[in-house]
C-alpha cells in the first residue's frame, strides 16, 4: 500500500493543474470583449506602421563619376635646335593664338637663309641667260635642262632656310593660359624638348561613361549636372556634345563628353566629378520607402492594409532612389502600405494602423 502513495500524490496534482488552468481559460473567455473583434484566442490587432502611396514625379537618372579635361591642351615644344634667346610670357599667363613664346638664337639660321637667297639669285641669272642661248640655239637643250634644275634645288633650299627661320619663333596655335616653364633664357634646346604647357580652360570638357543599357536614351544635346569635391555646395551643367561611336566590350559601356563654359576657371582639368544625366520623367510613379519590400526567394512581397486586414501583395520595383523604391506593378495609387512591424504579420492578419514617424 506504501508503495502506491507517491503515485496517488502525482495523479493528484496533475488534476489540480488541470482544473486551474479550466478555471483560468473558462474567466478569460466571460472577460469583456473576450473573442470579440481580434485574431482567435482572444489576441489583439498587430500594430503597424503604414504609409499611404500617391503618385508623383520620378526622374530616371543615370549617375556616374566623370574626369574633367581641357577643351585644348599641348606641350610646347621646338621644331628646331637652338638657345632660348627671349621668352615673351610670364607662367600662368593668358596668352592669344599667335602670340610669341619664345624666340630662339636665329644667327646661324639666318645666314643659311642669306647663302641659299644668293645661290637662288645666281642660279636665276644662269637660267636667264641659257634660256636666251637656247632660243637662238647656241646651246644645247640640255644646257637648259641643267640651269632650270639648279634653279628648283636653289629655290627649294631658299624655301627650307626661311621656313627653319621661322621656326625660331615659337608662337601659341591657340589661345590659353601657360603652364609652368621648363627652361630658361640661354638654355639650348633640342628638338622636341617640353618647353611649357598651354591649355585653354574656356570652355571645359566633361569624359564620363555610361552603361550600353541607358545608351538608347542618350543623345547629343542632352543635359546633365556635375559636382566636384572643391565645390560641394555648388552644381555644374554641361551638355553632351559627343557620343563615342562604339561600346567598350569589356565594360559594356560607352564614352560621353560634354561640354560648359567655364569664364571664370574654376573648374580645371584632371578635376574627378559625380555627374548625374536624367533620361526621362515619369510623371506617374508609384513610390515606397524601401523598408516596406517584404522579399519572398526571388519574389518581392509588401503588405496592403485594406479594412484592418493585411494582405501579401507581390510586386515589380522600378527605379530606387535614396531611401525609396519604385513599384511598377502590384500597387495602386491611394494604397496603404506596411513600413515597419512585417516581421509579427501573416497574410490575413488583423492590424492596427499608424502613420509611420517618417516619410519621405
Amino acid at each position: 500500500m506504501r508503495r502506491f502513495i507517491p503515485l496517488l500524490i502525482i495523479v493528484g496534482a496533475l488534476l489540480l493543474a488541470v482544473a486551474g488552468y479550466l478555471l483560468f481559460f473558462a474567466k478569460g473567455q466571460d472577460a469583456p470583449g473576450a473573442g470579440q473583434g481580434g485574431p482567435p484566442g482572444g489576441m489583439p490587432p498587430t500594430a503597424v506602421e503604414t504609409v499611404r502611396v500617391r503618385m508623383r514625379s520620378l526622374p530616371n537618372q543615370f549617375e556616374t563619376v566623370a574626369t574633367l579635361r581641357a577643351d585644348e591642351s599641348i606641350v610646347v615644344r621646338p621644331e628646331v635646335a637652338g638657345r632660348i634667346q627671349n621668352i615673351h610670357f610670364a607662367e600662368g599667363e593668358n596668352v592669344a593664338a599667335g602670340a610669341l613664346l619664345f624666340t630662339l638664337d636665329d644667327a646661324l639660321t639666318r645666314a643659311d637663309l642669306n647663302e641659299a637667297n644668293a645661290n637662288l639669285q645666281n642660279s636665276k641669272r644662269a637660267y636667264t641667260r641659257a634660256n636666251e642661248l637656247a632660243g637662238r640655239q647656241l646651246i644645247a637643250k640640255s644646257d637648259l635642262d641643267t640651269t632650270q634644275a639648279e634653279l628648283a634645288v636653289n629655290q627649294a633650299r631658299s624655301a627650307s632656310a626661311q621656313t627653319r627661320l621661322s621656326k625660331t619663333q615659337i608662337r601659341a596655335p591657340f589661345s590659353g593660359v601657360t603652364g609652368l616653364r621648363t627652361v630658361s633664357e640661354g638654355d639650348y634646346v633640342n628638338v622636341g624638348q617640353e618647353l611649357v604647357q598651354l591649355v585653354r580652360l574656356d570652355p571645359i570638357e566633361l569624359d564620363m561613361r555610361a552603361p550600353e543599357v541607358v545608351l538608347s536614351s542618350l543623345a547629343v544635346g542632352q543635359k546633365l549636372d556635375f559636382g566636384v569635391d572643391a565645390y560641394r555646395d555648388e552644381i555644374f551643367s554641361a551638355t553632351v556634345v559627343a557620343i563615342a561611336p562604339t561600346v567598350d566590350a569589356g565594360g559594356r559601356s560607352v564614352a560621353l563628353r560634354a561640354r560648359l563654359e567655364n569664364p571664370d576657371r574654376k573648374l580645371r582639368p584632371g578635376m574627378s566629378a559625380r555627374a548625374r544625366i536624367t533620361l526621362a520623367t515619369n510623371a506617374r510613379a508609384l513610390l515606397v520607402p524601401e523598408q516596406a519590400i517584404w522579399p519572398s526567394g526571388e519574389q518581392k512581397m509588401l503588405y496592403v492594409v485594406t479594412a484592418g486586414v493585411a494582405k501579401l501583395v507581390p510586386v515589380t520595383l522600378g527605379i530606387r532612389q535614396p531611401g525609396l523604391v519604385e513599384v511598377t506593378s502590384g500597387l495602386k495609387d491611394g494604397d496603404e502600405v506596411v513600413v515597419t512591424g512585417q516581421l509579427k504579420l501573416h497574410d490575413g492578419a488583423n492590424v492596427k494602423t499608424q502613420p509611420a514617424s517618417e516619410t519621405k
